[in-house]
């Protein structure tokens, strides 16, 4: 009975082994699907903290008249490289 008792605590400490070795690779996996949650999730923190002081920014009257002066400039930007961009792009038309 000796020997059968050693042999059968000899394959449970194997089977141990084995378990706990899977435990530890499913641990690093989740851990790493934690990180990347935990990325993800700080990138969209960011992003509402990120809108969130640019709504502080532009309220009352001093925000008023940013929010106009901001439209104002994008909108001459955007004239501006429509006209640029028709220059370069503009064909001769050959009058007969």
């Amino acid at each position: 009975m000796g020997v059968l008792d050693a042999i059968s605590q000899f394959l449970s400490g194997i089977i141990g082994i084995v378990v706990s070795l899977a435990n530890s690779v499913f641990a690093v996996f989740h851990a790493v699907f934690a990180l990347g949650a935990d990325i993800v999730q700080s990138a969209f923190a960011v992003l509402q903290h990120l809108l969130a002081m640019v709504a502080d920014v532009f309220t009352g009257v001093l925000g008023f008249v940013t929010a106009n002066f901001v439209a104002i400039g994008l909108l001459a930007g955007g004239y501006y490289a429509y006209t640029v961009y028709e220059k370069r792009n503009r064909r001769l038309v050959k009058r007969s």
